[in-house]
């Protein structure tokens, strides 16, 4: 099964295409895009569905999974990255692919087994499961392939 994580974002999006065979899982493809502040919104919302649709046709993914939001404290932050969550949303749907959400403490329970991990132990733990050497790099395409990482230990009935 290939499962492609995001991280949403409006500047970066975090993306991992993982492969999920058995009880083994294989880092595929995994990146940011971003976009450019300086840029009107609506230009920016068009280049991260322009991107995600590239992104899903070029990788053909089984679903995809993308962190739900939480914020606590900025809202003009929650309001942008919710804009571009949506366009994301749109495209994966566009492309007929399914969509599964999850929280951050879910992914961090399913990926090292407590919600209230640190966001260095969640990174550890996905260059463990994916026998990587580095950690990827920005901190969004760890989170990305935590969030495929999590759906693959969530789903066991697959093959």
């Amino acid at each position: 099964m290939l499962i492609l994580g995001i991280d949403p974002g409006l500047a970066t999006i975090g993306f991992g295409l993982v492969m999920k065979s058995g009880d083994k899982y294989r880092a595929i493809e995994y990146g940011a895009i971003t976009t450019a502040p300086k840029q009107m919104i609506e230009k920016r919302l068009e280049e991260i569905y322009d991107s995600m649709i590239e992104l899903i046709t070029k990788c053909k993914p089984d679903c995809m999974v993308i962190e739900e939001i939480f914020f606590n404290n900025n809202i003009t932050t929650a309001i942008d990255v919710s804009m571009a969550r949506g366009v994301i949303l749109l495209a994966a749907q566009k492309c007929g692919i399914d969509i599964y959400e999850y929280t951050p403490l879910e992914v961090k329970s399913s990926v090292v087994g407590y919600g209230r991990a640190e966001k260095q132990q969640v990174q550890y733990m996905v260059r463990l499961m994916l026998g990587l050497n580095e950690t990827p790099k920005p901190d969004d395409t760890a989170d990305a392939l935590a969030l495929a990482l999590c759906h693959g230990t969530r789903i066991t009935n697959y093959r």
